[in-house]
């Protein structure tokens, strides 16, 4: 039961951080593109890792049977899922970020019932349906531009890819430090993105990183979203099972929600709220599932 809490309070803390960085990434990509933000991010937040790393004397060895599955967390949800996600945020809105990312719970179902061969009940099945027909009324129905729908299919690939990556999480062993199996991750996704953006660095209008809002969106998103958000996902994961554990992504478009349309002044339309209704429900199927249960 103490795992259980923990674990649980872990995933909220992660997902109420992520729900706040979809505002600060809507800023932000104002003035730095996404995959150039990505990267920064990662660089500030490799070294706040490193520095817990060493100051809390980890232990940094890693068996070889599972680098193949760190480079694959790191490329997959470290790269691909967040560059997704923030090209999508960029197209679209701060509360569609939020929503649409929330279906990840549903695809873990079903990657954990794949890969990890957890159970996969009706209540999850329909959970899995729900989330998926909620997405494709907020990207394809209503009169949004042709940029808003790219950003949601953007932010379906990110939901996609994250949940893949949350479920690898799991195929390592619960021992490893989640400041170790993130840094290398991170460490992972900044080598596969360093050729792509070192040959952009030099046209972003470095005069503009000096406004507060700028490098402090950065710093927030180094420290706070990456290292911080990640370590909490990561270890929640290892102490709850991959589909469960999944559910507390309904944090996260709450609070996107509430920020986006307290600071950005952002206002959903009706297909909107009913696709993130059935989104929803269907992580409430989740939740009313013998939650924690791994078998």
């Amino acid at each position: 039961m103490k795992n259980t809490l923990l674990g649980s309070l872990y995933l909220i803390l992660a997902s109420s951080i992520w729900g706040g960085m979809y505002v600060v990434v809507k800023v932000v990509v104002s003035v730095i593109p996404p995959l150039e933000l990505v990267w920064m991010r990662y660089v500030v937040a490799i070294f706040a890792l490193l520095v817990i790393g060493f100051i809390t004397r980890q232990n940094w060895r890693i068996e070889k049977r599972y680098v193949f599955i760190i480079i694959a967390i790191g490329i997959i949800g470290n790269a691909i899922s967040i560059v997704t996600q923030e090209t999508g945020t960029m197209l679209s809105s701060a509360q569609m970020g939020a929503i649409i990312t929330s279906s990840t719970p549903a695809f873990m179902v079903v990657f954990a019932r794949f890969i990890l061969k957890e159970k996969l009940t009706l209540k999850k099945g329909l959970s899995v349906c729900l989330a998926t027909i909620g997405v494709f009324l907020i990207v394809g129905i209503g009169n949004m531009d042709l940029s808003s729908k790219l950003g949601g299919l953007s932010l379906v690939t990110a939901a996609l890819t994250w949940a893949l990556m949350s479920v690898l999480v799991k195929l390592l062993p619960s021992a490893y430090s989640q400041i170790v199996v993130t840094t290398y991750s991170i460490m992972v996704a900044l080598t596969v993105l360093t050729p792509f953006v070192l040959p952009r660095l030099h046209k972003i209008p470095f005069s503009e990183l000096t406004q507060p809002t700028i490098w402090g969106g950065v710093l927030y998103l180094g420290i706070i979203s990456t290292a911080c958000g990640f370590l909490f996902w990561n270890r929640g994961l290892q102490m709850l099972n991959a589909s469960s554990g999944g559910i507390f992504f309904f944090f996260q478009p709450v609070v996107g929600a509430l920020l986006g349309w307290l600071i950005l002044g952002e206002s959903l339309g009706i297909m909107f709220w009913i696709g993130s209704i059935l989104i929803f429900i269907g992580v409430l199927f989740v939740i009313f599932e013998p939650t924690f249960r791994t078998s």
